[in-house]
């Protein structure tokens, strides 16, 4: 036991181990909830009472607009979500309901050519092209793209070149499809991944929800492996020197991955804030279950000088938010 003395000395010890439990009980009770606004935030940033996962997130006009699976008579279509710093979102309307079941995994792009939005979808394991004139929609179907397929995602690149990347069923095969347009595909589409890794059949032979980002002139896919609903589910990527390939997987995957209360972290979309600085918004389950418990996070994706890729998924943890004032920021669907 300590004497009075010693119990005295330690006070400031114990006023930093309350307050830090404070903060964390605080952060797990407020999802995207900030110290001072626009300075910290923590996991999740939308009420776990909102089933959503797979997000896609649109810059326009000074607004991020969110779509999701889930939140649609469960996931019959695509609900938009708006924040003005990627950590506070507030409920908007359906934007998309095709009719058909199993509405997933989202890609909004805005063509700067003609401002329309397109939005790709997976419905019923068909993915489509719908297009709009604003962000909010409602979005209307132009046309069916792929069968036996998922997870659709465009990248334009700096010479306006379009990209298609989306998976194929069975066996979750990353494929990339050029495209003449938006909505006009471009000769034949080609596969770019497939599960191999540990990681990627450690529970489920899975890789699955591409995105493409550019840095320093090279092409990184982003991608998740193993199974949606468990545990293992996690994020990793690849590299290439073309939007085309061929793809060399990153030696130290995966980058996010089930930690100390964190499970199944995984595909989502790639963002920069005002400063520039790319941030990963994304999935994780709730529970170490087999089970579609899943919420929305967003955490820091950082670059090291010999251009590797890193990230760390959260949960109830104050860290700071993404710099996201008040001046103009580009256009940017994240591809």
């Amino acid at each position: 036991m300590n004497s009075p003395r010693n119990r005295s000395a330690d006070l400031p010890a114990i006023r930093a181990a309350k307050i830090a439990i404070g903060l964390s009980l605080w952060c797990a009770a407020a999802p995207g909830a900030a110290a001072e606004p626009g300075t910290t935030y923590c996991n999740p940033i939308i009420a776990k009472t909102e089933t959503l996962a797979d997000p896609a997130v649109v810059f326009h006009e000074g607004v991020y607009y969110l779509y999701a699976t889930g939140e649609v008579d469960g996931d019959n279509g695509y609900r938009v979500y708006t924040s003005s710093d990627m950590v506070h979102w507030r409920r908007g309307p359906v934007v998309f309901r095709p009719g058909q079941p199993h509405v997933w995994a989202p890609d909004v792009w805005r063509d700067p050519d003609t401002g329309r939005f397109y939005l790709y979808y997976t419905a019923d394991q068909t993915i489509g092209v719908a297009d709009a004139a604003g962000p909010l929609g409602p979005f209307v179907v132009r046309r069916k793209l792929f069968d036996q397929a998922i997870d659709a995602h465009l990248f334009r690149d700096d010479d306006n070149r379009k990209y298609l990347y989306f998976v194929r069923l069975p066996g979750f095969r990353i494929t990339v499809q050029p495209m003449a347009s938006p909505t006009e595909t471009a000769g034949r589409p080609q596969l770019v991944l497939q599960p191999e890794s540990d990681w990627e059949t450690r529970n489920g032979h899975v890789t699955e929800g591409p995105w493409m980002i550019k840095h320093a002139g090279r092409y990184y896919l982003l991608y998740s492996g193993s199974g949606a609903n468990t545990p293992d589910y996690a994020v990793g990527y690849a590299v290439a020197d073309s939007p085309l390939g061929p793809f060399t997987r990153a030696e130290h995957n995966p980058i996010l991955h089930r930690g100390e209360g964190v499970f199944g972290p995984g595909h989502g979309c790639a963002i920069r804030d005002r400063a520039g600085a790319w941030w990963f918004v994304y999935h994780q389950k709730d529970t170490d279950r087999r089970a579609w418990d899943r919420f929305l996070c967003i955490d820091p994706l950082r670059f090291d000088a010999q251009g590797r890729l890193y990230g760390q998924a959260t949960r109830n943890t104050e860290q700071a938010a993404p710099d996201c004032g008040s001046e103009t920021l580009p256009e940017s669907s994240g591809g």
